[in-house]
């Protein structure tokens, strides 16, 4: 039943995709590196096969499912005073080991603060990939992310919404850091409200609940 459904997925997928295009490109003799070139359904098949099975570094992340404890210190701009504030988080690795799903609570210059996060491996893109959402917004962030085994750290990089410049973006940078099975640091990076210049804007140590 599962290969049925992923081949009537691609079948789906190819003829959409074929059906999508301008007629002046179907007739186009031209080839470039953004051509559509079919592929028969056998190696379609195992293409999405690979894309769908979840491989080691899922595993990785889902070694931090469980419930985390946030020491959680803030900087409004750089050199700024320290906020800090204490956070609770528990992930969950979902959709068969695919995803890990991140729900936080914590406060925020005396407010109550929630958060959710998505990450994964995208087998296809060889990244990681991240959403996240909380109420302190209406955006989603996204970013992607690699995996550095030697220091056992992700670093992801996005861009997120600057609500001080209406229509403009701003690029961001997180970056996790894997101490061991019971300690990671999450460190957050954007640029500087007064300079633009990139700055240390939070980091949380999470510990392992006991």
């Amino acid at each position: 039943m599962k290969n049925l459904l992923l081949l009537f997925s691609v079948t789906f997928l190819l003829t959409a995709c074929e059906k999508g295009k301008p007629v002046t490109e179907k007739s186009s003799s031209k080839t470039d590196s953004t051509e559509w070139k079919p592929v028969d359904s056998v190696t379609a098949m195992k293409a999405w096969m690979d894309y769908a099975t979840p491989g080691e570094l899922h595993k990785m992340l889902a070694k931090y499912d469980g419930n985390w404890t946030g020491a959680s210190t803030m900087w409004m701009e750089a050199g700024g005073k320290p906020i800090t504030s204490q956070a609770e988080s528990t992930n969950k690795m979902i959709f068969g080991g695919r995803y890990q799903q991140s729900n936080y609570k914590g406060s925020f210059m005396g407010m109550p603060f929630e958060g959710m996060s998505l990450m994964g491996y995208d087998n296809a893109k060889k990244k990681f990939v991240s959403t996240w959402i909380d109420n302190m917004g209406t955006g989603i962030m996204h970013a992607e992310g690699e995996w550095d085994a030697a220091k056992k750290s992700l670093e992801f990089k996005g861009k997120m919404a600057d609500p001080a410049r209406p229509g403009k973006e701003c690029d961001f940078r997180e970056v996790y850091i894997f101490t061991d099975d019971n300690n990671h640091t999450m460190e957050m990076y954007g640029p500087d409200s007064k300079t633009g210049k990139e700055h240390k804007s939070m980091e949380i140590k999470f510990t392992r609940k006991k």
